[in-house]
């Protein structure tokens, strides 16, 4: 997993969703000051993240960051094999993207501090 270990100097947010990120970089003025995620104020607000992606046939691990004006894929990764049957029974085998289980958030954290 080289590729991973060049992005530890980023700043992770492990608790940021897709949900959540399209509420705050997508849907300015749609979440409150009260809320976990602080709203967007400026055009250089970013966030960088880790989601799981089953649209294709093999689940993806990707390193997202997020800005009001777009969506970088930093890494793009296999879902390891041992991670990949409770993730999909976990998300019912359905198709979309979702935030990693606190499983694989253990994996990634140690994938990227090695």
């Amino acid at each position: 997993m080289a590729e991973l270990k060049s992005f530890k100097e980023y700043d992770v947010d492990w608790e940021m969703t897709p949900e959540a990120a399209v509420t705050l970089y997508l849907e300015w003025g749609n979440n409150c000051w009260l809320n976990e995620f602080k709203p967007v104020r400026y055009r250089s607000d970013s966030t960088t993240y880790f989601v799981v992606n089953t649209w294709e046939r093999e689940p993806k691990l990707m390193l997202i960051k997020r800005t009001s004006d777009d969506a970088k894929e930093l890494a793009i990764l296999p879902l390891p094999d041992h991670l990949r049957g409770n993730f999909l029974e976990h998300i019912g085998n359905n198709k979309g993207v979702y935030a990693p289980t606190p499983e694989i958030k253990d994996w990634l954290r140690t994938q990227l501090s090695n």
